[in-house]
């Protein structure tokens, strides 16, 4: 396997100075030349990953006081590059909605986000390979009034250095490269992990997290499958992990796209599924597989292909039948109709990327004692996503049977 692409986590020196400094304006002109960092702020909402704020380190600047401050002393503008065609794809001013101080000095300046807003995402679409990329993200910060001084100090910033992005939730899961090549990331609950025998989570992701090649570079960057959307964070919350007793979280990334060769990625994910058993205490009666998309397609494939090894099964809007330049079913009809695994189908009935009927609603008629979530479209808190989002659902344990949430239903199967 080639090497993967390279990219930038923290700017050169060179780029930050270039891209990060904010000049003051007339008013802060004879003010001390003094530099402080930021941090890129992010969170992986159900639409994906966007910045959410920045937090400059002024903890050197004394006399600043603690709480609100005007949303006017501060413009933050984003660039974002997409790494491998050098397109600009984000070159906005982001809309600041507060700025506070805490005792330590460290300001937040808190960015909109939300669905549908500009310039606030971390991940670039490329349509013609199908793929997400995670971008080069270059943040301009420019004070554009003094800053409000308690006492004695000094706290105006001459200038301001972009440091690491910070996704509390993605940092939490390690990243790792299998023997074989084969990328993922691990989550596992603190505190447990080395002396309890727990369950494992395997998320697959869907087709526009895979890796690819353009230009003859590979793109293949353990990213996208955690911050395009919560499937693999949302069983890693405090709340799936109680349900759960603790759980391990692995998430790998397809070398492609999974629907291209389930057959032959299947192995790369048993060796995934090794690697963090020989590393952690697994209750192998507990292994379980969720998948959405091109991932609820493998889903299924995983437990064709390894019979009596998966506690559950839950595909989300994956595919069964022809698809594109198939020579025939993707899961043919007599491997679903051998699938003893419980499996949970989820899907929604507007999914224009996967006909829910000829898949999801198929492949439930024909797995004996399966269960079917099949909602009209994919709205959550008010926000009408795209009908092939269904993930969302899933990620949010808001699927339910007979009373049971999916994530209960999940943590009673057993082998």
């Amino acid at each position: 396997m080639s090497s993967p692409f390279p990219r930038r986590a923290v700017l050169t020196a060179g780029a930050a100075a270039a891209a990060t400094v904010g000049l003051a304006p007339a008013a802060l002109a004879k003010a001390p030349e003094r530099s402080a960092p930021f941090t890129l702020d992010a969170e992986v909402l159900d639409g994906g990953e966007q910045i959410v704020s920045v937090t400059i380190d002024a903890t050197r600047r004394g006399g600043l006081p603690t709480g609100e401050l005007p949303t006017s002393i501060f413009t933050v503008h984003a660039r974002g590059t997409n790494p491998l065609t050098g397109e600009i794809t984000i070159d906005v001013d982001r809309s600041i909605t507060a700025v506070s101080a805490d005792h330590r000095g460290r300001i937040t300046v808190k960015l909109e986000h939300g669905n549908g807003v500009e310039g606030a995402g971390t991940l670039g679409w490329m349509g013609d390979a199908g793929r997400n990329v995670q971008l080069d993200l270059e943040y301009t910060i420019t004070q554009n009034e003094p800053l409000p001084l308690r006492g004695q100090g000094v706290p105006q910033i001459s200038s301001f250095v972009q440091g690491d992005l910070v996704s509390p939730e993605v940092d939490a899961f390690s990243s790792r490269v299998s023997a074989s090549g084969t990328n993922y990331r691990l989550f596992s609950p603190a505190g447990r992990a080395q002396r309890d025998e727990l369950p494992l989570i395997i998320w697959l992701h869907g087709g526009g997290e895979g890796g690819f090649t353009e230009g003859g570079v590979e793109y293949y960057d353990n990213e996208t499958q955690m911050r395009a959307n919560r499937g693999a964070l949302g069983v890693a919350t405090p709340e799936a992990q109680e349900i759960f007793g603790g759980a391990h979280v692995v998430a790998p990334q397809c070398p492609s796209a999974w629907m291209l060769d389930g057959p032959a990625f299947e192995p790369l994910v048993d060796e995934i599924i090794e690697e963090v058993a020989a590393e952690h205490p697994i209750d192998r009666s507990r292994i379980h597989v969720i998948g959405a998309s091109n991932g609820g397609y493998m889903t299924l494939k995983m437990v064709v292909e390894n019979p009596g090894v998966f506690a559950s099964a839950t595909p989300i809007c994956g595919v069964v039948q022809e698809y594109y330049d198939s020579p025939g079913p993707l899961v043919p009809d007599a491997e679903l109709t051998a699938i003893s695994t419980p499996t949970w189908l989820i899907a929604a009935a507007n999914d224009g990327t996967v006909d829910p009927v000829a898949n999801t609603v198929h492949a439930h008629e024909l797995i004996e004692g399966s269960i079917l979530s099949l909602y009209d479209t994919v709205t959550w808190e008010g926000v009408d996503y795209s009908g092939h989002f269904s993930w969302i659902y899933a990620s949010r344990n808001d699927p339910s049977h007979d009373g049971v949430s999916l994530w209960e239903w999940m943590a009673a199967q057993e082998l």
